[in-house]
C-alpha cells in the first residue's frame, strides 16, 4: 500500500462519445492522486487495499476485461456477497467502459441466469463456483482474479458521455419479470452530488459499512464515499448482524449506512439487548420500504438524531426526496408525527408532483400518481420499449406509487397504486391501517391486503405477526380510524414473505387468500 500514481506509467483511453461526459470512475482516479496512502477497502477490521492499490487493482480488471474482448458498452456481472473485490470488480468494469450488471447475491442462480440472458452479459463476476451459459465466470478468490488486478501500465478509466449506461439494474420483480433500469453516468453523478447537498455530508474521515446489498442502494452509496476518499467497510459476515455493525461503528467512528426499514429495526434491537447506544455511528439512511413510525421514533429514542430518510426508485435511484435528520428527530412541531410520516421533500435535482386520474397536477393535500423528472431519471428499460413507454409520460417518470404532497412540499407516501384497496367505493391505503396496528405492543409485523367481496368489491384484511387478539386490535381501529377502514379478518403467520431486498411480498398474500 502507500502506492503512488505519479509513479507509474498513466495513459488515457479515449473514445468519440456524442456528447461530453465525465466516466464516475474518474473519481476513484482523483481520489487515488490526491492521496494514494488513504485507507480504502475493509474485510470486516482489516484493511485489504489504500486507495493506490484500489485503482491500480480497477485498472488492472478493466485492461484483462478488454483483452478479453469486453468492450465500451458491453454488460459485466457480478453476482456476490459485499466484499471488498466486488468493488474492485465495479471499478473494474466502469474503468473498461463496460456497463456493471449487479445481481443481487440471494437470487436462485436461476434467476440470476435470467437476468444474465436478458442483459446479454458476457462476463461474470461470482464469489462461489458456478458457471452460466452463455457468460465467462470468475471466481474472485481464484489466482485467476488476483492475475487480473496486476497491470505494468496504469489506465485511467475510458470516456463516456453523460448519456452512456453504467449500471443496469434489474427490478425486484413482485408483480413479474424483473425489468432492467438503464441507469447511466450522468445519473450517477446527479445522484451523488445532491446526496451532499440534500442527504448528508461525506467526508474523507468517514466510514461507509456495506450491510445492505451492493447490488441496490448501498452499492449506489459508494461513488459519493469514493469521491471523497472515504473508507469502504464490507463487515466480515457478508451482510447485516446488529451486533457485528455496532462492533465496526465503534471501531472505525464516523460511520455512514444505507439500511432497509427493517435493519433499523433489528439494530435497535441489538442495541438494546446488547447495551449499546451506537457509537462510531454517525448517519443511517433508511429506504427500501415503508418505515413506520413506531419504530423510527424507537430508534431516535435510543440512538439521538442519526437517521435520514430517503424516497427513490431503481427508474430514479436513490434521489426523488430526502427526509432530512433534523426533521426525522424534531419533536417540536406541531406537524412533527405527519412530517416524520412523510418522506420528505424533493432532492435538488428533481422535480416532483401527483397527478389526478386525468394527468393533471393535483392540489396540495390530494392523493394521487407520484411523478418526479430530472437528471437523475432513466432513460428507459434494457430491450422493453412498450414498458419504457408506459413509464415515461413527456420527460416525467410515472412511479406508479400513490402519494400526497402538502403545501410545505412533504411528500406522504399511501401505497403502490396496485395496493390500494376499495372497498365500498371508498379508498383504502393499507399502510395507514398498518401504522395503526403498529400501535399495539402484540404485533411484531403486519401487512393489509385486500380481498375479494361480493358486496364490497374488497374488503380488508391484515397479515399478523404476533400475539394481539382480534378483539384488541379492533379496538385500536377504531379509536384511530374510520370504521370501514378496519380488517374485517385478521390471519397469523410466523413471518411474512418477503423478497431479497426485504420488501413485502404481497402477491403472495394475496395468493394465500384465494387458496
Amino acid at each position: 500500500m502507500g502506492f503512488a500514481i505519479e509513479s507509474r506509467e498513466f495513459t488515457r483511453c479515449r473514445t468519440e462519445p456524442e456528447g461530453y461526459g465525465v466516466n464516475i470512475a474518474d473519481w476513484l482516479v482523483r481520489s487515488a492522486a490526491h492521496d494514494g496512502s488513504r485507507p480504502a477497502l475493509f474485510r470486516g477490521h482489516r484493511c485489504v487495499a489504500d486507495y493506490g492499490s484500489f485503482h491500480s487493482a480497477a485498472s488492472g480488471v478493466a485492461q484483462n476485461l478488454r483483452a478479453r474482448g469486453v468492450g465500451q458498452g458491453d454488460r459485466v456481472a457480478i453476482f456476490m456477497k459485499n466484499a471488498p473485490e466486488y468493488l474492485i470488480a465495479l471499478y473494474g468494469i466502469l474503468y473498461a467502459g463496460a456497463v456493471a450488471v449487479p445481481i443481487n447475491a440471494k437470487l436462485h442462480p436461476r434467476e440470476a441466469a435470467f437476468i444474465l440472458g436478458d442483459s446479454g452479459a458476457r462476463v461474470c463476476f461470482v464469489d462461489q463456483d458456478i458457471s452460466f451459459h452463455g457468460a465467462v465466470s470468475i471466481l474472485t478468490s481464484s489466482p485467476v482474479f488476483a492475475a487480473m488486478q496486476e497491470s505494468p501500465t496504469l489506465i485511467a478509466p475510458l470516456e463516456r458521455a453523460s448519456e452512456d449506461m453504467a449500471w443496469l439494474f434489474y427490478t425486484s420483480g413482485t408483480t413479474g419479470t424483473p425489468k432492467g433500469v438503464m441507469i447511466t453516468h450522468g445519473m450517477l453523478q446527479a445522484m451523488a452530488l445532491s446526496y451532499t447537498a440534500d442527504v448528508d455530508e461525506v467526508r474523507a474521515e468517514d466510514a461507509a459499512i456495506y450491510a445492505a446489498p451492493l447490488s441496490h442502494g448501498a452499492g449506489l452509496y459508494c461513488f459519493m464515499h469514493v469521491r471523497a476518499g472515504a473508507r469502504h467497510v464490507c463487515p466480515a459476515s457478508g451482510g447485516f448482524d446488529g451486533d457485528e455493525l455496532l462492533d465496526l461503528a465503534a471501531r472505525f467512528g464516523s460511520v455512514h449506512m444505507f439500511a432497509a426499514p427493517t435493519m433499523v429495526k433489528r439494530l435497535t434491537q441489538a442495541a438494546k439487548a446488547s447495551g449499546s447506544h451506537g457509537d462510531g455511528l454517525r448517519t443511517v439512511v433508511y429506504a427500501g420500504g415503508p418505515m413506520y413510525n413506531a419504530d423510527i421514533i424507537e430508534a431516535v429514542e435510543h440512538f439521538g438524531p442519526r437517521f435520514v430518510q430517503i424516497y427513490g426508485q431503481g427508474e430514479c435511484p436513490m434521489a426523488i426526496t430526502a427526509l432530512s435528520r433534523a426533521d426525522v428527530a424534531d419533536r417540536s412541531h406541531p406537524r412533527w408525527r405527519e412530517r416524520l410520516g412523510s418522506v420528505g421533500r424533493a432532492q435538488s435535482v428533481v422535480e416532483v408532483r401527483i397527478a389526478d386520474a386525468q394527468g393533471r397536477t393535483a392540489p396540495a393535500g390530494e392523493t394521487g400518481e407520484i411523478m418526479v423528472r430530472g437528471s437523475p431519471v432513466m432513460p428507459g428499460y434494457w430491450g422493453n420499449p412498450e414498458a419504457s413507454a408506459k413509464a415515461l409520460r413527456d420527460g416525467w417518470l410515472m412511479t406508479g406509487d400513490m402519494g400526497s404532497l402538502d403545501h410545505e412540499g412533504y411528500l406522504t407516501l399511501h401505497d403502490r397504486s396496485k395496493d390500494v384497496i376499495i372497498t365500498g367505493g371508498s379508498n383504502v391505503y393499507p399502510r395507514e391501517v398498518e401504522e395503526v396496528l403498529l400501535l399495539h405492543a402484540g404485533v411484531e409485523e403486519v401487512s393489509v391486503v385486500g380481498r375479494a367481496h361480493p358486496e364490497w368489491g374488497e374488503e380488508i384484511v391484515a397479515f399478523i405477526v404476533g400475539d394481539a387478539s382480534d378483539a384488541e386490535l379492533n379496538s385500536l381501529c377504531l379509536e384511530h380510524i374510520a370504521r370501514f377502514k378496519r380488517p374485517k379478518a385478521y390471519v397469523r403467520v410466523g413471518t411474512l414473505p418477503k423478497n431479497n431486498y426485504g420488501k413485502v411480498l404481497k402477491t403472495e398474500l394475496r395468493a394465500m387468500l384465494s387458496r
